[in-house]
């Protein structure tokens, strides 16, 4: 069998009257489709992946199959079974989703900060360079004084 279509080419092929009959596959953990054209017989892929392409609920996959006009089509359930869809491992995906999360908790963060900020301008709080540079000389000498004591 030829290689895997994607949802474009087969929306094409829909748009061109090609299509000659659609037959959906039951499998573990899902179902998918083969569309038929021409001479030929191909199996739906996902866009990003080029992996077969599954669906878990039966409902979403007829609403999908209208969507693209095709409304009628064989059913095949003797290979179906109920569980998960076995797919490949993402290690990149979790990788992304941490960066995206802290990137969200640093914004989160730093708009608090500026939100402080301007709540001190609006009270009059305003901290000038000199009282900024002793405050943080007593905090070092503090740590300086801490770090002596616990050596000792």
């Amino acid at each position: 069998m030829p290689g895997p279509i994607t949802h474009r080419i087969v929306k094409q092929l829909v748009e061109l009257g090609a299509v000659r009959g659609v037959r959906v596959t039951g499998q573990a953990g899902g179902w998918s489709v083969l569309v038929r054209f021409g001479r030929v017989e191909r199996i739906l892929a996902t866009q990003r992946s080029g992996h077969v392409r599954v669906f878990r609920n039966f409902k979403t996959l007829v609403r999908y199959l209208s969507g693209l006009g095709l409304s009628c089509f064989d059913v095949d359930a003797s290979n179906f079974e109920t569980g998960p869809i076995t797919r490949p491992a993402r290690p990149d995906r979790k990788a992304a989703l941490k960066r995206v999360h802290a990137a969200a908790e640093h914004d989160a963060w730093f708009r608090a900060q500026v939100q402080e900020g301007l709540m001190d301008l609006e009270e009059g709080r305003v901290v000038t360079e000199e009282a900024h540079t002793k405050a943080w000389a007593l905090r070092r000498a503090a740590l300086a004084r801490q770090i002596r004591d616990t050596s000792r």
